[in-house]
């Protein structure tokens, strides 16, 4: 009976992910496959004769692909357009390096170009990549290569990570302290004071005529005149011994001081009639306008204090593009704030909705996109392909954020639930796939492939060390980070994270992941397509 319900592709398919995620819990030396394990047991399977239809592995690879697309996008631009091209370079060495590596050893060692472009993608760790190897080549082989090459890719990251700063003699708890200093200024930490009104060129003013936002980069939360406590309005006219609440960062306090007069100790309160409330931003007409157009305070008699995104606090300048699931601190009187709330959506919920429109929209657009042939002449084009076109629509449609109604975003638990949905289906499928062939293509030339994928793994790490440190100069932090983030090694990652009480190489591994993903899933698409 066993064997009747392994031929049945829902039993095999779940059966192999169980198995696939205790394999992946097993932890030696504190090192564990986690998810990749799947692949290791849908290889064994495969040897058993065991086989997953094609379309399903399909099924589980758009989604896969147009997740990570979705949620890489904004900081695959962002990454074009911020301070990050030291680091977006030394990427590209990285996986141009790890390419070229990989094409001269297969010249060297006779090797197929499916096994060439697998052992790429495991040597780098690179489940995507090994997704475009497989729809580039149409060969099992690529995913032999890939399981061949990835122990090392893992081991090896890891250990390159934690040896580096010793062979390099640098102190990172120190230089994670500096690092954090001036990263601290970058992005300055939003604070509230209290202020009496002692300066006589501001009496008799409205807020209006001082203009304090422009003029100092603070924002005024409340004012206290007598026992009143009083909404910040355009109109409202200062007086001698006013006491206002301002919130911004240290500098900006310090111009409103110097505006305004004495800074006093303790915060003012707010009157029964009055509310200060976090709100989110959920309604989708909303997304996309700058503040300066909802104009809240003279809509509603309310002031947004502070904007808070992705555990970032924002300074709410008039220019300030509102995203999807912000949160806004705003206060003024309960009626206006509840009306604010109304404005903006204010519900929870929708941040744990899925709209699958955007998403089955998407990946239509993605398969036509790939469907594309740009041709070059002399007879060569390149068609960005199933999992290219996926890839690039999905990137393009994230940084774009909203189509008319269509907001082309998912929340957090969504995306990581369809992606680890498609990943499995993927993995479950090209691993039983290869399985049929994998022990008579390592008894004729594993050990080969698993030294070229060593290699193509160490070559690009060594390059981008010497690099980074003795041409662009840039902290270790960062540069493991960056490592880490170019060879796309989320354990390596996990390994720079442990050594140091600092998010400095999680930050740089955001910035060039996507970079990294992007670029080589092209190059193994170049590859396939024009090596020989």
């Amino acid at each position: 009976m066993f064997i009747d319900l392994l031929q049945s592709s829902y039993f095999s398919v779940f059966l192999i992910v169980a198995l696939g995620f205790m394999l992946g819990r097993i932890k030696v030396a504190g090192l564990s496959l986690d998810v990749s394990a799947v692949i290791f047991i849908a290889l064994a399977f495969g040897h058993w004769g065991v086989s997953i239809p094609k379309e399903l592995g399909n099924f589980g690879l758009v989604l896969f692909i147009f997740t990570i697309g979705i949620q890489a996008g904004p900081g695959f631009f962002h990454s074009f357009r911020s301070k990050g091209k030291t680091l977006i370079l030394i990427t590209l060495l990285i996986v141009a390096s790890a390419c070229l590596t990989g094409v001269g050893l297969k010249y060297l060692f006779d090797i197929d170009t499916p096994s060439l472009v697998g052992l790429i993608a495991g040597a780098l760790t690179s489940t995507p990549g090994l997704a475009v190897a497989i729809d580039s080549t149409q060969s099992p082989l690529a995913s032999i290569a890939y399981g061949i090459a990835y122990p090392f890719g893992v081991i090896g990251v890891i250990l390159f990570v934690k040896l580096l700063p010793k062979v390099l003699g640098v102190d990172v708890e120190r230089e994670a302290r500096m690092l954090e200093a001036e990263r601290r200024n970058q992005f300055p930490v939003l604070d509230t004071c209290l202020f009496r009104v002692t300066n006589p060129i501001v009496f008799g003013r409205t807020l209006q005529q001082l203009n304090i936002r422009v003029m100092t980069g603070a924002v005024i939360s409340r004012i206290k005149r007598g026992d009143k406590i009083l909404i910040p309005k355009a109109d409202i006219v200062l007086e001698k011994d006013d006491y206002i609440q301002g919130v911004g960062s240290q500098e900006s306090l310090n111009n409103l001081a110097l505006m305004l007069g004495v800074r006093e100790e303790g915060e003012l309160p707010l009157s029964n009639m009055q509310a200060i409330e976090s709100l989110l931003l959920t309604k989708k007409d909303m997304v996309g306008k700058q503040l300066f157009d909802l104009n809240l305070q003279h809509n509603f008699g309310c002031t947004v204090t502070r904007v808070r995104r992705s555990g970032i606090d924002l300074s709410p300048s008039p220019e300030l593009e509102l995203k999807f699931g912000d949160k806004l601190m705003v206060v003024g009187e309960k009626e206006g704030v509840q009306a604010v709330a109304r404005l903006l959506g204010n519900d929870a919920k929708k941040l744990s909705d899925t709209d699958f429109f955007p998403i089955a929209m998407g990946i239509v657009l993605g398969v036509l996109f790939g469907k594309l042939s740009i041709s070059f002449g002399g007879g060569m084009s390149f068609s960005p392909g199933l999992t290219g076109g996926i890839l690039m629509m999905a990137l393009f449609l994230s940084a774009v954020g909203k189509t008319g109604p269509v907001i082309w975003s998912m929340s957090g638990p969504a995306n990581q639930l369809l992606r680890q949905l498609g990943l499995l289906l993927f993995l479950a499928e090209v691993g039983t796939s290869a399985g049929k062939t994998l022990v008579s293509t390592f008894q004729e030339s594993g050990f080969l492939m698993f030294g070229v994928g060593a290699a193509i793994t160490l070559v690009p790490m060594l390059l981008a060390a010497l690099v980074g440190r003795l041409v662009f100069k840039i902290s270790l932090l960062d540069l493991l980070g960056t490592i880490t983030g170019g060879m796309t090694s989320t354990p390596g990652l996990a390994a720079a994270d442990s050594m140091v009480d600092s998010n400095i190489p999680g930050v740089a591994y955001a910035t060039v992941y996507p970079i990294a993903m992007v670029f080589l899933i092209l190059f193994i698409q170049l590859i396939a397509a024009l090596v020989v």
